[in-house]
């Protein structure tokens, strides 16, 4: 994620009712879908074209995916993470976060086609806030493609939505030395704002980021669905916003450092609250706050 911090162990970690949902907007009716292809359990390259830093328009073949059509979360998927990082030695994920992961459906449901994690004020397990996180380690691990999350993001001062990418291997050892790939965070507090980065370099204090923004011309990012998507191919990766690129990173820009990039990597997705990177919440924000997914695709070329 687009700052400096402690997130060496972050990779062994990562509704309430009808009426509510539909008051906050998570309902939302999707379009018909066509069935998904059943992925394997570790889906891994299976094509040398996957490689090739392709037109997007390549990339048509679903290799993984989850359109939240059930009426629970995808166990063969995903896998939620649950706490405050202080059974990891890593209170409060590293960043001073206030929320407390739970798997309870007042923070993690899938319900009218979309998957919702919500953000609650209240007190749990000694901290301040509740949430959700979940991720697809050992069930959706991948080396190249291109990443697609359509989801809406909430706002409001210390709110941050992040959808992103940890090493499954660790090959050249602990964050940040393997690499993340943010595919898109938010500040709360400028909801017509995302960034996409890629953490690397030596370990903690002295490790390095490279990224870029998208601002939203005249709306924010909490008010519709929008496609937030990485094309990742060997030595290079491409960010969108809605189909626009937005920025490319390639295997020279990190020099000297090493290139982390060619390995396999599995999705997260959370919504924190507070903590180093934006600051905590404030008067002016108001909770309960969304992160409303309505699909993940990974696609390769065929």
């Amino acid at each position: 994620m687009f700052k400096a911090r402690l997130k060496n162990n972050r990779s062994l970690v990562l509704v309430s009712n009808f009426c509510f949902l539909l008051f906050l907007g998570a309902c939302t009716k999707k379009e018909t879908l066509k069935p998904l292809p059943t992925p394997t359990t570790t889906p891994t390259t299976t094509s040398p074209r996957a490689e090739l830093a392709l037109d997007p328009s390549e990339y048509t073949e679903i290799i993984w995916g989850d359109e939240f059509n059930g009426t629970s979360l995808d166990m063969t998927k995903w896998t939620p993470q649950l706490g405050n990082g202080c059974d990891i030695g890593n209170c409060g994920w590293g960043n001073n976060e206030k929320q407390f992961y739970t798997d309870k459906p007042a923070n993690l449901q899938v319900s009218g086609g979309n998957l919702v994690i919500t953000a609650l004020k209240e007190s749990t397990q000694g901290s301040e806030y509740s949430s959700a996180r979940i991720r697809t380690l050992n069930k959706g691990d991948w080396t190249y493609g291109k990443i697609e999350v359509k989801a809406k993001l909430p706002k409001g001062q210390g709110v941050w939505p992040a959808i992103w990418m940890l090493p499954t291997d660790e090959k050249l050892g602990g964050w940040p030395k393997s690499g993340e790939i943010d595919i898109m965070e938010l500040r709360g507090q400028t909801p017509n704002t995302v960034l996409g980065t890629v953490h690397f370099g030596p370990a903690w204090p002295n490790n390095k980021n490279k990224g870029s923004e998208y601002v939203l011309a005249n709306n924010d990012f909490s008010n519709d669905f929008h496609v937030f998507s990485v094309i990742w191919s060997k030595d290079k990766i491409r960010w969108y916003v809605d189909g626009t690129l937005f920025y490319t990173i390639n295997a020279t820009d990190l020099a000297p450092e090493a290139y982390p990039f060619n390995n396999r990597f599995h999705m997260i997705l959370n919504l924190a609250v507070g903590g180093n990177f934006l600051g905590d919440p404030d008067q002016t924000t108001i909770l309960p706050q969304q992160l409303i997914v309505d699909y993940v695709r990974v696609y390769h070329p065929k």
